[in-house]
């Protein structure tokens, strides 16, 4: 990482910065200009909105303006008969060592870093670790989470979790984090963060009211960076650019790389999103390699870690072929320990955020997915062959088989669904491209040309599975420039982000159409003009929205990443939302993480009366926290969460929210 300054921000501060360099080259229409052009043909600010409220918002666009007014007529509209529909007290925002969960629920520690997953894994010794005890331990800065019912129990499946990357300045005594030269990286090192990325799968059961591993199951399994032979199928399989020295065949491939959000299919198996790929090579290309434009475009290599010093795979001067393998979505069985993850190429190759499945109407499976870079932008894969739940067989490679489309955001309030399919519009040969694997090899290049919509680092892509509208996650745009003003960024820069609601007609998700609004522009509503309603309290509002869930009723429950005691006064958790009525853009606090966490998953049991979140590098960016004001290290960490022991470091961890009348929750 070429900008990574180690004696001052911890790795995951650097890593936020490095993925704030947009490589997006064109100049395609951003979603600031569409919905500049969008809303300033509408009305302005009707009554009831006070002096301080709109000159807080000249500065931005038409759009914002609209949203506030909204709130305004609703505020004006309300009735005795509103309905809240989360039923709890609010955390209140802010920053400390621990954790914080809603009066009336119990917070619990379900597994963490170091745990034993694997039947006879050994302790965690955290100052004498090993890769092959970490293959058989819970891996590193847990994020998706996916739960599948065992004989359709609400109260007893398997849990997946994806391992997105580690901190070294965390994991390791007296390491302190990497230096630019990776002078202090050794191989058990590089080893050791290898086995700790990837995922894991553990049996969960409720027992005595409480949720716990069940240890010694025999669906319990660690899949790792280091040692874990993947498949690769669909277009992109076999193709000569997926083809290495250790490789032939172009088919199989070792491990996956900083898998972050996902989702789970209708016939039971995990769907896991390789992000930030492209820094975990090293080495340089020429200008005139035949994949310089290709990596160039993903900002492949990266740099962020030593392992192209000690394995010859993640050095693209040795290997110039690897990185194309990776950047995938991730097929996993969890009820077959035996069974080989499968990279599915049809649906891309792209920094992913996740992958959220939903059954169409006509049967197809539909999967909505982020593409999380800056001026990046939003897909969905529509399958070609519907599901069939009476035939298991017959549905084990759809995914193989159907279309990939990008969105493009028109200033009329609709979406186009724009084809990526070799040999359509600009898809050809006179563009670079021979085949439809080139077009998903290089799918932001294949974007670029069709004119796709670049976004505000766009993360989870949720479809909610009672109403049928899809929700995207706009987390922060920081090189958002203040002429590009807009509902996203009305202060020039857009470090709080925002949330659109897109609506399929007919809730057909196979349209080449669909139609588009803002949920809420993201971050305080007295700083930043947020459009948070006005039944929204302080404690209510976040800023960075990353991760979203729906419970069974259909309500929206969003998770945060970027939040601090700098910047917005609070730490990272769980907010519900409002979608709709009167009170529609309301946030409700549930949850806070400790110092320096970022949340993820969330995932809800099929009975709603479990939340399991998943806690990442908790003590992170303790320069940030008035109270400590310094970097993390293991030896120093800003705290100690969440076992607050001497002799242990921060743990990432996972955990389940229960109410502790056992009911629903919220």
């Amino acid at each position: 990482m070429t900008d990574y300054k180690p004696h001052s921000e911890s790795f995951s501060k650097a890593f936020e910065r490095a993925d704030d360099n947009p490589s997006n080259p064109t100049q395609n229409p951003t979603i600031g200009d569409v919905i500049n052009t969008r809303f300033k043909r509408r009305q302005v600010l009707k009554g009831a909105l006070g002096v301080s409220a709109i000159t807080g918002l000249m500065a931005a666009s038409p759009v914002a303006m609209r949203a506030l007014s909204r709130s305004a007529e609703a505020s004006e509209s309300k009735t005795a008969t509103t309905a809240d529909r989360f039923n709890f007290s609010e955390v209140t925002a802010g920053v400390d060592e621990t954790h914080h969960v809603a009066d009336g629920y119990d917070a619990d520690i379900l597994i963490r870093w170091g745990d034993p997953v694997l039947p006879g894994a050994p302790a965690f010794d955290p100052a004498n670790q090993s890769a092959d005890a970490q293959e058989q331990q819970f891996g590193y800065n847990n994020d998706f989470i996916g739960f599948v019912p065992l004989d359709g129990n609400p109260e007893h499946g398997l849990l997946w979790v994806n391992h997105e990357y580690t901190n070294a300045e965390l994991m390791f005594p007296g390491h302190g984090g990497y230096d630019k030269e990776f002078n202090n990286a050794t191989q058990d090192l590089a080893d050791i963060e290898m086995a700790a990325h990837g995922g894991s799968i553990i049996e969960i059961k409720k027992e005595n009211g409480k949720w716990q591993v069940v240890k010694d199951s025999k669906y319990a399994r660690r899949i790792t960076t280091r040692s874990t032979e993947m498949l690769l199928s669909g277009p992109a399989a076999g193709h000569k650019r997926m083809k290495t020295s250790a490789d032939a065949s172009g088919s199989t491939v070792i491990g996956m790389l900083n898998n972050c959000a996902g989702g789970v299919t209708p016939w039971g198996t995990i769907l896991s999103g390789e992000e930030n790929f492209h820094g975990y090579f090293g080495g340089e290309l020429s200008e005139d390699h035949p994949e310089y434009a290709n990596y160039k475009r993903y900002g492949a290599p990266g740099g962020w870690y030593a392992w192209s010093k000690f394995h010859d795979r993640f050095d693209i001067n040795k290997e110039p072929r690897e990185a194309n393998r990776f950047g995938w979505i991730v097929e996993i069985d969890p009820m077959d320990p035996a069974s080989k993850p499968i990279k599915r190429t049809a649906l891309g190759r792209l920094k992913h955020e996740g992958a959220s499945p939903i059954l169409n109407k006509d049967g197809r499976v539909v999967v909505y997915m982020g593409d999380d870079q800056r001026f990046d932008y939003v897909y969905k894969f529509i399958s070609s062959n519907a599901y069939d739940a009476a035939d298991p067989a017959a549905n084990r490679n759809l995914l193989d088989d159907g279309v990939l489309y990008v969105a493009r955001f028109n200033d009329d309030g609709s979406v186009n669904w724009l084809p990526l399919v070799y040999g359509q519009g600009p898809l050809t040969a006179d563009n670079g491209f021979s085949s439809q694997a080139d077009v998903l090899i290089e799918t932001r290049r294949a974007a670029d040309l069709l004119g796709a919509t670049p976004m505000d680092r766009p993360e989870d892509v949720e479809p909610n599975p009672q109403t049928n509208k899809i929700y995207v996650m706009l987390t922060n745009n920081s090189k958002r420039k203040a002429d590009k003003v807009d509902a996203a960024n009305p202060r020039g820069p857009n470090p709080n982000g925002h949330i659109i609601e897109i609506t399929p007609p007919e809730n057909d998700h196979g349209a080449a159409t669909a139609n588009w609004d803002i949920l809420a522009l993201c971050g305080s509503p007295e700083k930043d003009g947020a459009t948070f309603s006005e039944a929204t309290t302080e404690n209510g509002w976040f800023a960075d929205p990353d991760n979203c869930a729906f419970d069974s009723k259909g309500r929206l429950w969003i998770a945060t990443d970027g939040n601090n005691d700098k910047d917005t006064g609070r730490s990272d958790g769980v907010w519900a939302m409002e979608t709709d009525g009167e009170l529609r853009g309301t946030g409700k606090h549930f949850f806070r993480c400790p110092v320096g966490a970022e949340l993820c998953g969330p995932w809800f049991s099929p009975d709603d009366t479990a939340l399991f979140v998943a806690v990442q590098h908790p003590a992170d960016g303790g320069e940030d926290w008035s109270a400590f004001g310094r970097k993390s290290t293991y030896d120093d960490p800003a705290t100690r969460w969440p076992d607050f022991d001497p002799a242990m470091p921060p743990r990432p961890s996972v955990m389940v929210i229960s109410k502790k009348d056992g009911g629903s929750i919220g």
